[in-house]
């Protein structure tokens, strides 16, 4: 009988067929993004591990100012178990690119919840929720309410779901379920949501009333990318931008995950959103 690791990398395997037979259409998407509106991100840097096996906060920093982003989201960023240490030097990130993070309550040596941690380039922190996702694993969502300077309010809905597909079918419900409980804004959900699956077996379909299909920019493995585990969407699709991965040499070699990113323009915010959307 095969062990649920290998039943994993079996239904991998099987994902990547499949879209190397469709001939590969999720890598038809910009290298670059537009030049308007605020840069948001998406990382996960795999604990500052890079391919080669070693551990480098350093160079996973630079990944970091490379991105250029205005607002970040980073998946492992601590260690997940026992204290969940802080695996970044916040204070250099902020020296070196503006970026703060979103405080979180209660956690002593962690940077953020459940490896989760917002970075901000400007702006006003309004409201900050650590949510403890359902499933087996231990996985989280950030939720946090951003005034950005000169751009208005922003819902910043930062994940990392778990391996199993209950699971996060389970966790991308209970997302569903925060939202249509709060005040209806302009929401970017993103992070790693570690579904490799296209099509009517995605658990992302979960998502689709609020967010629609989100875009797949393959992200992982880092090396030679084939599957989109990283996604950003939005329940405003007017003021979000093409999603694009940030392919450098450096980002290639210091996480198996590839940042992916797009720009969000909040001044699109002011149309009238999808009759359909009841958040």
């Amino acid at each position: 009988m095969r062990t649920r690791r290998e039943k994993l990398s079996a239904s991998i395997m099987a994902s990547i067929r499949e879209h190397r037979r469709r001939g590969g259409a999720v890598h038809n998407v910009p290298s670059e993004v537009s030049e308007e509106g605020f840069v948001i991100a998406s990382y996960n840097v795999h604990k500052c591990v890079g391919i080669d096996g070693k551990f480098d906060p350093y160079r996973t920093k630079e990944v970091i100012r490379e991105i250029g982003a205005d607002v970040l989201a980073l998946q492992e960023a601590d260690t997940r178990f026992g204290e969940r240490r802080g695996l970044l030097d916040l204070e250099w990130l902020e020296r070196e690119t503006g970026l703060s993070p979103v405080p979180v309550a209660g956690i002593a040596k962690a940077h953020g919840w459940h490896g989760n941690v917002i970075l901000f380039r400007e702006g006003l922190v309004r409201d900050v929720h650590q949510v403890k996702l359902p499933g087996l694993e231990p996985r989280g969502a950030l939720i946090s309410e951003l005034e950005l300077k000169g751009g208005g309010a922003l819902r910043v809905i930062a994940a990392h779901l778990g391996l199993l597909h209950r699971s996060r079918h389970q966790q991308a419900r209970m997302i569903i379920d925060l939202l249509r409980s709060r005040a209806d804004q302009p929401t970017i959900l993103l992070g790693d949501l570690n579904e490799w699956r296209l099509g009517d077996r995605s658990s992302l379909n979960t998502l689709a009333p609020v967010f629609g299909l989100p875009s797949a920019v393959p992200s992982f493995p880092s090396r030679l990318p084939v599957l989109a585990l990283d996604r950003i969407m939005s329940n405003r699709p007017d003021i979000l931008g093409p999603v694009a991965v940030h392919d450098s040499a450096l980002a290639r070699l210091a996480s198996d995950h590839l940042p992916i990113k797009a720009r969000v323009r909040l001044d699109a915010a002011a149309a009238v959103g999808d009759p359909g959307q009841d958040i």
